[in-house]
């Protein structure tokens, strides 16, 4: 493989004759890009920019003869089936279509060139002039990945998912005085997470997509899961196995929990979906693997391995089905043996209808016995072996990926398949300090380093960088190495854009990440310019909040106490998260006059008025483990004046808050909300789809899964609207109630939260539906009162 990337190198370095390069097929008819899509409406088809990329004509999959998977023996990374090989449509000039939705003042300054892959890597090569760029790469995602890489250290500039930075940017793109030449260290390169559907934004459109597939190009990523529209395949499924439509729509759980429908952890919860709503996700959906195969890119489909709805054998009698019990309160999906006639039929169906609308992919996700799952007498192996038939019997060359999570993937799975087409995705090798030897773990399977840095959409910053830098190149290039790609897959998306940029490099690095320079360069890029106090600020971050490790069991950032159910001993706001900060919070609070005295010249950018809302925002959150001893004292010590003050301070603390997230206009719960909304098709539809939207977020389900499941508040976040709605009405209850106590001499009477939480998600205020105010004079504000 190393051979492999030097002499590709050298021949983009060299500037070697080019060719073209056939991008992943599109599906034909209906998975094709341009058809309908969400309510965000769009085109799917490449735009008018695609007259300055070059392009020539190709047949069939010659071109990647000579590719193998990073020497595993496996088809290259990102391939297609052999039924689906060849160019999709508009491929030469989707580079180039996307750099002119990207820079519409810049694009035709920069012509895309395609290149063969040889030996196995992805590559870029990035050279010209002052306003006559020429960017050469393998795919059209790679071109971009290549154009990013320039943009960023060459014009100081980027994007993200989090601002851009794009406004100091002169007239003419600037010319490279040395080609700037990359090759991708591994073949995968694989994002998002099953939940991301769930708690990044279920109820997002065509707009949202088209701009968030673009990021994921820019910054090297080559298959990305895709979970929109695999209601629509469960459906048409079974109705030829036995169901009605009603019935199967109703088992199918609204958009905002269909994630943990499909990971066999719940049903039905949040229906029943209209056919209306069915069609407008399976247009949407069309449209998301329709412009992913322009690009290059693999849509990851879920692939079959047993769900079905209640009562399947008295639909079809003689099948033989395994209960699963309960998840969180919730009643699991029954399991379909693998290993009979029925699941053959059923995979075969489901694997028919899937092409029939999207089209065939190379890699397909299915995690077999996730979280719980019970295989009753089926011995784990044999499903295995069957589950893997029924893939191979419908797309015979495609990978098999599975989640690394707690104990999944069993052995006895890795052992019955064939370990050359699995790919594990390694979700907790920043997690846990136990995992040091993933080839000893899982045999040898070819996996892929992952990093899941947040969990249920929580808004606090935070990563264990130096993990990523320290174990990655190790675990790489080690002897036998079986590390084959990275896997960015925080819960939610949209969050921690550093996280995002320094993980996404990895791929794309030669020897180990110098984090210390790392982190000096990312402010330059980020506001556009160099800046010393930029440079400090963001070193304070470095050393806190992006300076921790996996030795304390934990790879996310702790939640703030303001959004937690009250209690005075309370350490957390979801079940599973930190119970302290992670790092030292007076260290972390100097980064926020750092970055208040950035030049004023670079304040202006989304990126910055982003990050200086995230840095304000976390200051204010830390407070609440600061105050929350101090109310617990005064109230153990029957001081009704110093718990007043204090608790006064508490709130006035949580309207800073509100104050601050208020100024943007994704940190709005409307923003959310309306996204919901904007889906149905009548007042009820709307309304059900707002309360599945809202319900997430808050209690996550009903009472059982609340309470007994511990699921309120897994989903919590900062936002404008549940800071100053739903937390705030808490925290003002039990502060009362603590008053009352103590004033009538007596126990504090206890809350019934789940029932105030409904009475809040039903009944609650008109929401903001405009940013308010000026972040930049909140965070004075803020940094005056630390």
């Amino acid at each position: 493989m190393y051979m492999a990337r030097r002499r590709l190198l050298g021949a983009l370095a060299g500037a070697a004759a080019l060719g073209t390069v056939p991008g992943v097929a599109a599906a034909a008819g209906p998975g094709s890009a341009g058809g309908p899509g969400g309510p965000d409406g769009g085109s799917g088809a490449a735009g008018s920019a695609a007259s300055s990329a070059s392009s020539s004509a190709s047949s069939g999959s010659s071109a990647f003869d000579d590719v193998v998977s990073a020497g595993d023996g496996s088809a290259a990374a990102g391939l297609p089936d052999a039924e689906g090989a060849g160019a999709a449509p508009g491929a030469a000039g989707a580079a180039a279509a996307a750099l002119a939705r990207l820079l519409p003042r810049h694009h035709r300054q920069v012509t895309f060139r395609t290149v063969p892959r040889k030996g196995g890597a992805d590559a870029f090569r990035v050279s010209g002039r002052e306003g006559a760029l020429e960017v050469s790469g393998t795919t059209p995602a790679v071109q971009l990945t290549g154009f990013h890489w320039y943009l960023r250290h060459v014009a100081h500039a980027h994007f993200s998912w989090n601002g851009a930075q794009t406004a100091a940017l002169p007239a003419r793109l600037p010319g490279v005085r040395t080609p700037v030449v990359r090759a991708a260290n591994v073949p995968h390169r694989f994002v998002l997470n099953d939940t991301s559907d769930g708690y990044t934004g279920p109820y997002n459109g065509w707009d949202y997509w088209q701009h968030e597939i673009d990021v994921l190009a820019l910054h090297g990523f080559n298959e990305v899961l895709v979970y929109a529209g695999a209601d629509a395949v469960y459906h048409r499924t079974f109705r030829e196995h036995g169901y009605g439509d009603a019935e199967l729509r109703a088992w199918l759980p609204g958009p905002a929990h269909q994630p943990w429908w499909l990971l066999q952890n719940m049903e039905g919860y949040g229906g029943p979906l209209s056919a209306g709503l069915l069609e407008r996700r399976t247009a949407l959906a069309k449209k998301i693997v329709g412009r992913l195969r322009e690009l290059g890119m693999t849509p990851v489909l879920p692939g079959y391995y047993g769900t079905v709805p209640p009562g399947f054998a008295q639909h079809n009698p003689g099948a033989r089905t395994v209960p699963q019990g309960t998840w969180g309160g919730f009643r699991r999906p029954d399991w379909l043996d693998p290993r009979t006639a029925h699941f053959r039929r059923v995979a075969a169906t489901f694997y028919r209808v899937q092409k029939e609308l999207y089209g065939a992919t190379s890699m397909y996700k299915m995690d077999l016995l996730h979280e719980g799952g019970k295989p009753g007498d089926v011995p784990v192996a044999h499903a295995a072996r069957a589950v893997e038939k029924a893939l191979r019997a419908a797309h015979p060359r495609a990978t098999w990926a599975i989640l690394g999570w707690q104990e999944n993937p069993r052995r006895a799975i890795l052992d019955a398949v064939d370990r050359r087409r699995m790919l594990v995705l390694d979700g907790v090798p920043d997690h846990y300090p136990k995992v040091t030897d993933r080839e000893d773990d899982w045999g040898g399977t070819p996996y892929a380093f992952g990093s899941i840095w947040n969990f249920g959409g929580h808004t606090a910053m935070g990563a264990n960088t130096r993990d990523w830098a320290a174990l990655y190149e190790n675990w790489r290039t080690k002897p036998g190495s079986a590390l084959k790609g990275i896997a960015l897959m925080p819960e939610a998306a949209d969050n921690n854009p550093a996280a995002l940029a320094l993980f996404s490099d990895l791929a794309w690095t030669d020897g180990r990440i110098d984090l210390e320079d790392w982190f000096r360069q990312w402010p330059r890029y980020r506001y556009g310019a160099a800046d010393p106090h930029a440079v400090r600020a963001w070193d304070v971050l470095r050393r806190t909040a992006y300076g921790t490790t996996r030795e304390d069991g934990w790879s996310e950032a702790a939640d703030g106490l303001f959004g937690a159910r009250p209690d005075l001993a309370v350490t957390h706001a979801a079940n599973w998260s930190p119970r302290q900060l992670r790092y030292d919070p007076d260290a972390f609070e100097a980064a926020l006059p750092e970055l208040l005295a950035v030049a004023p010249a670079l304040r202006g950018t989304p990126a910055y008025r982003y990050d200086l809302l995230d840095v304000t925002r976390q200051s204010i959150s830390n407070r609440s483990r600061v105050l929350l001893p101090r109310i617990r004292t005064a109230y153990e010590a029957g001081d009704r004046a110093r718990l007043r003050d204090l608790t006064r301070q508490w709130l006035d603390w949580m309207t800073l808050l509100e104050e601050t997230v208020a100024t943007d206009e994704r940190h709005l719960l409307s923003h959310w909300t309306a996204a919901a909304r904007a889906w149905g098709s009548s007042e009820a539809e709307r309304d059900r789809l707002e309360q599945d939207a809202l319900t997430l977020l808050t209690t996550w389900g009903p009472r059982p899964s609340a309470d007994a499941g511990k699921l309120h508040d897994y989903a919590n976040r900062e936002w404008s609207g549940l800071v100053g709605g739903l937390y705030r009405k808490r925290w003002t209850a039990y502060f009362t109630e603590l008053d009352a106590a103590l004033t009538t001499r007596r126990k504090p009477k206890p809350i019934d939260w789940y029932a105030l939480e409904e009475d809040w998600l039903h009944h609650h205020p008109t929401l903001r539906t405009k940013p308010s105010g000026d972040v930049v004079k909140v965070a004075r504000r803020v940094a005056r009162k630390l």
